[in-house]
């Protein structure tokens, strides 16, 4: 409850007419102040008028004005600096730490609001406004989803972060590992991870333009050149990972992490790892060039690479297939260029303060053709126009952090719903 008054007086969406204090004082709301998530008042820097005098400092919010005594804020000096004390309920005056009677307002939550609020909250459904999203402004949309992109790409520079402090800064390193975790599209995004981690990119380095140790290399560590197959091919790989795995000191993860199971034969583990060795036997500096070269056509180059000849005939090593020549693929790109160079550009340019890798990022997303999956799917048929990567990135964050969260007071489309009932 006290969340949704905190919404409602964050937005000013009561009647501020008729607001006052519990002894009769009117009170006018210069600034609802700006909300603490930390420990302490709910908001501060607050500007309100009481009695012809101007106060500036913090305002706490309660359901009940008792739950001021309740949470012990009657002995504790981080709250003597509350100016006006909100509540739904005023059931007892409050006081500061040396006995002051701090002045108190009841707020009303208008039934419309309420009412549309707890109409959001409680359906069960993946996007709960879907039937509601054609009555915002367009403007109102797009703005949001302006702020929803930068918002993802700033949460994956978190985890690229995470992973500089561990690789002590190495963006080469980084990359990689988020490059082949990529591959793993989804199903095996994390096995894909955990084997990066567990084989060092100089490894690899060494191997430059030979596509058979780097092969060996991802293969073996995967676990997957561990059985015995009858496969003049597979037995080369194992016999040169078996040398490099002494060489090293590799211990592979172990192959069950690895998902086959309904999975097309274009995202078996086996072929994307292939297409992972391919990469690399192509592109041993991959990371600079993408620094010094953003251009999409340069990058999508950069995955345009042809697996080792074996491949043409296989999807893996137990079964011969169709002949085809196997690429990375459009789509497959698209991907790659969305999940590792975009955020990654983004994140070198905030930790090099260098601002034009962040912009060189998001205009990636512009330039690249909208996803088309199932998240995407019901704000596409509620109307919402996608016109590129961009924006299906960011309503993947919406999606993923609002919409499934049940964050729709945090949400700038569930804000606009909620006012537009009281207008």
């Amino acid at each position: 409850m006290e969340r949704l008054l905190q919404y409602v007086w964050k937005y000013r969406l009561f009647d501020e007419d008729t607001f006052g204090t519990t002894d009769g004082v009117p009170v006018t709301v210069i600034d609802p102040g700006l909300q603490n998530t930390d420990a302490g008042p709910d908001f501060f820097n607050a500007k309100v008028r009481m009695a012809g005098t101007v106060w500036a400092g913090c305002v706490e919010i309660h359901q009940k004005a008792s739950d001021w005594r309740t949470h012990h804020h009657d002995n504790d000096q981080a709250y003597d600096s509350v100016i006006l004390h909100v509540v739904e309920e005023s059931d007892s005056p409050v006081y500061r730490t040396n006995g002051e009677v701090i002045p108190q307002a009841v707020i009303h939550i208008p039934p419309k609001v309420r009412e549309h609020i707890e109409w959001l909250l409680t359906r069960d459904t993946p996007l709960p406004c879907a039937e509601r999203i054609h009555e915002i402004e367009p403007f109102h949309v797009s703005a949001w989803m302006n702020a929803l992109v930068s918002e993802r790409l700033e949460r994956k520079t978190e985890a690229i972060r995470t992973l500089l402090d561990r690789y002590a800064g190495d963006w080469n390193e980084v990359f990689y590992i988020i490059l082949t975790r990529n591959f793993g599209f989804g199903a095996n995004s994390d096995a894909f991870e955990w084997l990066a981690q567990s084989l060092p990119f100089h490894y690899i380095l060494k191997q430059r333009c030979n596509s058979l140790p780097i092969e060996a290399l991802l293969f073996g560590q995967a676990g997957l050149l561990a059985e015995e197959i009858d496969d003049p091919y597979f037995q080369l790989l194992q016999r040169e990972y078996r040398f490099l795995q002494k060489k090293y000191n590799l211990q592979p993860i172990d192959s069950f992490l690895f998902k086959n199971l309904r999975t097309r034969p274009v995202n078996f583990p086996h072929l994307r790892l292939a297409q992972v060795a391919a990469v690399w036997t192509n592109n041993d500096t991959l990371f600079s060039r993408m620094l010094e070269d953003c251009r999409l056509d340069t990058l999508r180059e950069c995955f345009n690479v042809s697996l080792s000849e074996y491949w043409d005939t296989h999807y893996h090593f137990r079964k011969t297939s169709p002949a085809k020549k196997k690429t990375i693929g459009i789509n497959a790109t698209q991907v790659v260029l969305i999940n590792t160079v975009a955020p990654i550009l983004f994140a070198y340019g905030i930790k090099k303060q260098q601002p034009e890798y962040g912009t060189r990022a998001l205009q990636m997303l512009e330039d690249l053709p909208p996803e088309r999956n199932s998240l995407i799917t019901p704000f596409t048929k509620a109307g919402v126009e996608v016109k590129n990567a961009a924006d299906t990135q960011a309503l993947i964050q919406l999606r993923r952090e609002y919409c499934e969260k049940k964050k729709c007071l945090y949400c700038r489309i569930g804000y606009h719903l909620i006012k537009s009932k009281i207008q």
